[in-house]
């Protein structure tokens, strides 16, 4: 697993290098608003969504780089995305990634006005593709069409509202299935996909690469919702035990420990199995989601 930790390790120093050229600080934009925007994009994390971005485009026979700008896009969507989940009215989280989260340090109002900027300049940075060489409008449309799909009311926000339908005990309270392929799955499948899209990946890729994205995006959401329970705080970066705290609807919480590892090991091997039409194409995604499968954090 060393050589899967060291490549993305050099992946996320390109997308830390290319997110600094997106949000550095500038005396035209308010500075309240952006030192909150900075505090929260560069608080630390994975960067496992650009990372399937530029994953996506290796795929397809374009150059990683090229799509660095639709990386970025999709982790600032992340970002605000967790802004506006730790709100007093959502989750009510006083820290993020060990730290103390945007609404704390700056208030709610900054709070949500940062993430709506990083929101808007995520849609910028999309649209910024098109003027990559080689780089067709059309693929670029498209790509903005499946993000709009995955972080909508079918999408990421949808799985948010469930979320909290089913914390306040609404009745007909949907399957926790449902919660998290929406509001998780559904990014982490189309980041993969906008990649392929944008390197110009052929409609059997695009399949391959949909089915892939889809059945990774829930192992990573049990592997997340397991580590609430058990897993060590300082390496989370986070307080554990926050889901079971809220009475939050996860997987432990329906399906047990041991069963929720269990579909966690049944996604990773449908994930992977997704990849066998691109060859050795895929291996780098296949080797990704069986190092998520073990990880700690």
């Amino acid at each position: 697993m060393e050589a899967v930790e060291a490549r993305l390790a050099h992946q996320a120093r390109l997308v830390e290098s290319a997110l600094e050229r997106c949000i550095a600080p500038e005396e035209t934009s308010p500075q309240e608003v952006l030192r909150a925007m900075r505090h929260s994009v560069f608080a630390g994390g994975k960067r496992l969504r650009p990372i399937l971005v530029l994953a996506g485009a290796e795929v397809a026979g374009g150059r990683p780089e090229s799509v660095l700008p639709a990386a970025c896009a999709v982790e600032l969507i992340h970002t605000y995305s967790l802004i506006h989940d730790d709100l007093p009215a959502m989750d009510d989280s006083p820290t993020r990634r060990g730290r103390p989260t945007c609404h704390v340090l700056y208030g709610e109002a900054i709070a949500v006005l940062a993430g709506d900027a990083l929101h808007a300049l995520a849609f910028e940075l999309l649209a910024r593709n098109a003027e990559i060489p080689g780089v067709a409008p059309g693929r670029v449309v498209h790509a903005i069409t499946e993000v709009t799909k995955a972080i909508g009311t079918h999408g990421m926000v949808g799985g948010q509202v469930l979320d909290l339908l089913a914390l306040r005990g609404s009745a007909g309270a949907p399957d926790v299935r449902e919660i998290h392929r929406l509001k998780t799955g559904s990014l982490i499948g189309a980041c993969v996909r906008i990649g392929g899209i944008l390197g110009g990946a052929t409609p059997g890729d695009l399949e391959a690469l949909g089915r892939y994205g889809a059945h990774l995006g829930v192992a990573f959401q049990i592997v997340d919702d397991i580590l609430d329970v058990i897993g060590e705080e300082a390496k989370l970066g986070k307080g554990t035990g926050s889901d079971v705290a809220q009475a939050k609807v996860t997987f432990p919480s329906v399906f047990g420990l041991t069963d929720s590892r269990r579909l966690a090991e049944e996604a990773t091997r449908e994930a992977i199995a997704a990849l066998e039409p691109l060859g050795a194409r895929g291996r780098w995604l296949g080797d990704l989601a069986a190092f998520l499968l073990s990880r700690d954090r």
